[in-house]
C-alpha cells in the first residue's frame, strides 16, 4: 500500500500542463539573461537557441521556439503592457542588446500602488499553507515579502486573517484534497476525543470543511451511508487505498447540506425549527451586522434590544454560539433549547460558588504574592 504522506515529492495529482502565460514569463526571463550578458553578441538565432534550452531545462520542452515567437517576445518586452519598457536595440541590424547596460526586467522599480497590491496578495496567499499547489509558491511568497519590506519603510500587514498555525492535522489538508480530486479512497487512523484507542477504517472524502479555524474531512466510512466529519487534528495517519473502489458523492452539495445548521453537526432526521433569541442593546449591533445564520430575521426592536428569529437545527454549535454571548442573549423559544441553555448557565454559576472546590482569582493572587 502506497503511503500518501511520505515526502512533498509524492504527488498523487498529475501536474497540469504549463499555462501559456507561464511559458511566456520563462521566455522573457531567458531573453533577459542573454541581453544582460554583455560578453556575447546576441543574434536572433542565438536567442532562439538560448530560450529553447531554458524551456527544455525547466519544462522538458524539446520542440524548440519559432522565430516569430521570439520576435513577438522582444516586442512585448519593449512595450509597456507588462511594465517592462525594455530598451532593446538592434546593433548593426544583427545583434540584440540593452541600450542601458544596467537594465534588467528583474530590476524594475515598483510603484506605491504595486507594493500595496503585492502586500495584499501575499497576505492572501499565506492563508493557503498546507496545499501542495501553494507549497510550490512558498518560496515566491517569502521573496515577495522580503522585497516589499526592503523597498518600504515600516511596512506593516494590512490584512490580518484569523488563523491558527499551531493547529494539528494541517499537514493532511493536501493529502485529502488530492484524494478528492483523484477520487481515491483512503485508510485513516483516527482517534476521537472520547476514544481510548485509535481506530483505522476506509474513508471516502467528498469535501473539506472549515469552521472556526478547524478543518474537517467530510465523507462516508466503508459501506456506511451516514456522512461523517473527521476533524483533521484527530487524524493520526493517512494511506491511499487503491484497492478500494471510491464511493462518489452523487448529489450532495455542501451549500445545501449545511443550509439549516450553524457549524458542522447536521442531522438527517431533524427539521430546522424556529428559534427566537432576545439580544441586549449592547450586543444587538454585533448580531445585526454579523448574523448568526443566513436565516436570521429581525422580529422586534426596542429600547432594551432586539429579538431575532433563526430557522436552524438544534445542535451543539448553536448552543455554543449562544453561550458565547453570556448574558447578552436569552433564548425565548423553543422551550427545550431555552432549558438546555438555562441548565448550562446554572452549572457554570455553581462552579463559581465559594464551596464549589474551585479557587477564586483573589485566592490565586494572594498565593502568587506569597
Amino acid at each position: 500500500m502506497k503511503k500518501v504522506l511520505a515526502t512533498p515529492s509524492t504527488e498523487v495529482i498529475n501536474p497540469a500542463p504549463m499555462p501559456a502565460n507561464r511559458n511566456a514569463l520563462i521566455r522573457y526571463r531567458a531573453i533577459d539573461n542573454c541581453l544582460t550578458n554583455r560578453y556575447r553578441q546576441w543574434t536572433l538565432d542565438a536567442l532562439i537557441e538560448a530560450v529553447s534550452e531554458t524551456l527544455y531545462d525547466y519544462e522538458g520542452m524539446d520542440k524548440g521556439i519559432s522565430r516569430r515567437t521570439i520576435q513577438a517576445d522582444l516586442q512585448m518586452m519593449r512595450s509597456d503592457k507588462l511594465g517592462y519598457n525594455a530598451p532593446i536595440v538592434v546593433i548593426d541590424k544583427k545583434y540584440y542588446a540593452y541600450a542601458d547596460p544596467t537594465y534588467s526586467i528583474t530590476q524594475i522599480p515598483l510603484t506605491g500602488q504595486d507594493l500595496g497590491r503585492m502586500s495584499e496578495a501575499v497576505e492572501v496567499l499565506k492563508q493557503f499553507k498546507g496545499f501542495s499547489h501553494f507549497e510550490q509558491l512558498s518560496g515566491v511568497v517569502q521573496k515577495l515579502e522580503a522585497h516589499i519590506y526592503s523597498v518600504t519603510t515600516n511596512q506593516r500587514t494590512i490584512i490580518d486573517f484569523d488563523k491558527n498555525d499551531n493547529l494539528k492535522g494541517l499537514s493532511f489538508l493536501d493529502v485529502l484534497y488530492q484524494a478528492i480530486v483523484q477520487k481515491k479512497a483512503v485508510a485513516i487512523t483516527y482517534q476521537s476525543f472520547k476514544a481510548q484507542q485509535p481506530n483505522r477504517f476506509w474513508f471516502h472524502v467528498w469535501w473539506l470543511k472549515e469552521f472556526k479555524n478547524r478543518w474537517f474531512a467530510v465523507g462516508v466510512r466503508g459501506n456506511q451511508s451516514d456522512v461523517y466529519h473527521l476533524a483533521l487534528d484527530r487524524i493520526l495517519a493517512i494511506e491511499t487505498a487503491d484497492e478500494i473502489e471510491y464511493r462518489h458523492n452523487a448529489d450532495m452539495a455542501p451549500d445545501a447540506y449545511y443550509q439549516h445548521v450553524i457549524g458542522v453537526t447536521v442531522s438527517r432526521t431533524l427539521r430546522p425549527c424556529r428559534v427566537l433569541i432576545q439580544v441586549t442593546a449592547e450586543h444587538a449591533p454585533y448580531v445585526e451586522t454579523k448574523p448568526l445564520h443566513p436565516s436570521q430575521q429581525l422580529v422586534e426592536r426596542g429600547p432594551e434590544g432586539i429579538i431575532i428569529e433563526l430557522s436552524v437545527q438544534l445542535n451543539f454549535e448553536l448552543e455554543r454560539e449562544i453561550l458565547s454571548f453570556g448574558d447578552g442573549m436569552t433564548v425565548l423559544a423553543p422551550a427545550r433549547l431555552r432549558e438546555r441553555i438555562r441548565q448550562k448557565f446554572r452549572t457554570g454559576v455553581a462552579r463559581y460558588e465559594p464551596d464549589s472546590g474551585t479557587k477564586s482569582s483573589l485566592e490565586d493572587d494572594k498565593q502568587m504574592e506569597n
